[in-house]
C-alpha cells in the first residue's frame, strides 16, 4: 500500500473549507494522458491555483493505475520545477462504482475518492457509501458521494434521464454516510451533449442554442439544509462554440453540442460549491488542435507535431477556467 501523502498529494478537506471561506470553486479536470496532465499543472502552476486530477474508471483502465501513481508523484514534483513550492494537488477517483474500486484506488495512493451510488435505492447507496468512508477514512482519503442522477454519457457513466437531488434527503444521507462532499443534480449534464434540442431555446440572432438555466432553486435549498457543507457539481464542461467550429470545419461532426454557461459556473462557484467537474472541454480542445494539424499538415506524422498545439491549447483552456469562471487562482501561493 502507498500513502497519497508519500507522493506529495494532499486531500480535499482543507481545500473545500478554504474555497466555501473564500466564494471560490476548485477546478477538478479530469486526464487520460501526458498531455492533458502536463496542460493542468502548467496551468495550476502558473495560476497558483490549488488543483484536483480526476481519473475515471476508465481512464484508471487505459492509462494503468501503477502508471498513474507514479504520473501523481511526478505532477508534484514538476509543478515544483515551474516555482510552485508548496503545490496543492489532489488525485481522485470520479465516479467509482464499487467498493473493491474504490479501496483499491486508495491503497495506489489516490488522496480522494468518489463512490457514486446514486443508480441505488436510497437505502442501498447509503450503505455502499458508509463503507467506502470507513475505509478511506482509516487511510485520510476524502470520499465524495453522490444523491440525484445527472442525464448524459461520459465514460462508463450513463443516464438517460435526470433527476434533481431532493434537498430533504441530504442531511440525513450526509450524516449516516459521513461523506465529505456531495455531488448533487441540479441540471448539470455529462458529456458535450447535454441538453437535447427539445430543452433549449434558439438564439434568434445567432441561431445557436441556448441551454435551460440551472436549478438554483435547488441549490439554495440543499445549502439551507447543509450549510457550509462542501457540494460538488459534475458535467460542468461549457462545450466551447470555437472548439466545436474548429472540429467542425476540419472535418468533424458534432452538432447541436452545448454545455453549460460560464456565467452559471461563476455563480455557482460562489455558494458552497466546491468542486467543478471539467472534462468534456478538454477533449474539445484537443480533439480541435489535432484536426487542425492535420488538415493543414496531412503529412504530419509526429506526434509531438500534434500533440504539442494540443497541449497547449488545453493549457490555455484550464487557466481561463481557473481565472474567469471558478477564482481559485492565487489561492494556493
Amino acid at each position: 500500500m502507498v500513502s497519497y501523502k508519500e507522493l506529495g498529494l494532499v486531500n480535499t478537506k482543507e481545500m473545500f473549507a478554504k474555497a466555501i471561506k473564500g466564494g471560490y470553486a476548485i477546478p477538478a479536470f479530469n486526464f487520460n494522458n501526458m498531455e492533458q496532465l502536463q496542460a493542468i499543472i502548467k496551468a495550476a502552476a502558473e495560476t497558483k491555483s490549488p488543483v484536483i486530477l480526476q481519473v475515471s474508471k476508465g481512464a484508471r483502465n487505459y492509462a494503468n493505475q501503477t502508471l498513474l501513481q507514479y504520473m501523481a508523484q511526478g505532477a508534484v514534483e514538476y509543478a515544483k520545477e515551474l516555482g510552485w513550492e508548496k503545490p496543492q494537488i489532489c488525485l481522485h477517483l470520479d465516479h467509482g462504482d464499487s467498493f473493491e474500486t474504490c479501496k483499491s484506488c486508495v491503497d495506489f495512493g489516490f488522496s480522494s475518492v468518489m463512490i457514486d451510488g446514486s443508480h441505488l435505492p436510497y437505502e442501498e447507496n447509503i450503505a455502499l457509501t458508509k463503507k467506502v468512508v470507513e475505509y478511506a477514512h482509516a487511510h485520510d482519503v476524502t470520499v465524495e458521494a453522490e444523491l440525484g442522477v445527472l442525464a448524459g454519457v461520459e465514460d462508463e457513466v450513463c443516464a438517460a434521464e435526470s433527476h434533481y437531488t431532493k434537498p430533504e434527503e441530504v442531511v440525513d444521507f450526509a450524516t449516516r454516510t459521513g461523506c465529505d462532499s456531495l455531488a448533487i443534480s441540479i441540471g448539470t449534464s455529462h458529456g458535450a451533449y447535454k441538453f437535447t434540442r427539445e430543452q433549449c431555446t434558439v438564439d434568434p440572432q445567432t441561431g445557436k442554442l441556448v441551454p435551460p438555466p440551472l436549478a438554483f432553486d435547488i441549490l439554495d435549498a440543499i445549502m439551507e439544509q447543509l450549510p457550509g457543507f462542501p457540494i460538488v457539481l459534475h458535467g460542468s464542461s461549457s462545450v466551447p462554440q470555437e472548439y466545436v467550429d474548429i472540429i467542425n470545419q476540419y472535418g468533424g461532426k458534432l452538432p447541436d453540442a452545448v454545455g453549460i454557461p460560464e456565467e452559471q459556473l461563476r455563480k455557482a462557484s460562489e455558494s458552497t460549491v466546491c468542486k467543478i467537474n471539467i472534462d468534456s472541454d478538454s477533449r474539445l480542445a484537443f480533439t480541435a488542435a489535432v484536426r487542425k494539424v492535420f488538415a493543414e499538415n496531412p503529412g504530419e506524422f509526429d506526434p509531438r507535431k500534434y500533440c504539442g498545439p494540443a497541449r497547449d491549447l488545453m493549457t490555455e483552456l484550464y487557466k481561463h477556467k481557473i481565472i474567469n469562471v471558478l477564482g481559485s487562482n492565487g489561492k494556493a501561493e
